[in-house]
């Protein structure tokens, strides 16, 4: 995966380096910021195709940093590293915009999986672009999701999860392959991050009683539609 742009926010400078030179020697252009108004003027000025953040950072810390990328881009991938690990932490990183969340220490190939797998677009042809679940309809590739005319704009991540759910509609989709496929592995961080990504599709399919996904204890999820 080559020519893409990683802005990569760390103020511990020695591992900002380290990280820079390993995603740079795999091709990615890398953008170092070293603390949060630094890395937002960056991503004005550089239009990275995905954010990598520290959580605890001077001037504006990760998770404010994300929540302002937000209201201008809803779908950006933005990965948060942090030495904190507990689940509070983890959904606050979610609720601020966050599509992923590595533990420090953390190994570089398992970065470069997850930003592989947050930017492995959905490939699709062009008839199946708009896709019918109950009564709303789906635009894979702007990544809406509309209910006669109201438009909700989905993240990235939640955009590639419906894709999945809807290949598998009213058919199990196994917990573990949909891990491994868009979170990089399915360990216990990812399965709740999951959780928290398939509670906010819940929420934005719910005015159709007819659209469901259930969970298939021990199995994975299912769309109902």
């Amino acid at each position: 995966m080559s020519n893409i742009k990683v802005l990569l926010a760390e103020d511990e400078a020695s591992l900002g380096m380290i990280v820079k030179e390993s995603l740079e020697s795999r091709n990615f252009t890398v953008f170092h910021a070293e603390n949060g108004e630094e890395a937002l003027k960056m991503y004005e000025e550089e239009k990275p195709d995905i954010l990598v953040l520290d959580v605890m950072m001077p001037k504006k810390d990760g998770f404010t940093v994300a929540k302002e990328v937000r209201l201008e881009n809803k779908k950006i991938p933005i990965i948060f590293l942090t030495a904190k690990s507990q689940i509070s932490d983890v959904l606050e990183g979610f609720n601020n915009g966050g599509n992923d969340y590595l533990k420090k220490p953390f190994s570089m190939e398992e970065l470069i999986v997850r930003i592989k797998a947050l930017l492995n677009r959905i490939e699709l042809k062009s008839n199946t672009e708009h896709i019918k679940i109950g009564k709303y309809t789906f635009n894979v590739t702007k990544q809406i999701l509309s209910f006669n005319d109201d438009d909700q704009q989905l993240t990235h991540r939640e955009a590639q999860l419906l894709f999945y759910l809807f290949e598998k509609k009213n058919q199990i989709l196994d917990r573990t392959f949909i891990l491994n496929k868009l979170w990089g592995n399915d360990d216990f961080f990812n399965a709740r991050s999951m959780d928290v990504f398939i509670s906010k599709l819940r929420k934005k399919l719910k005015k159709d009683e007819n659209v469901q996904i259930i969970n298939v204890r021990g199995f994975g999820y299912k769309l109902l539609c």
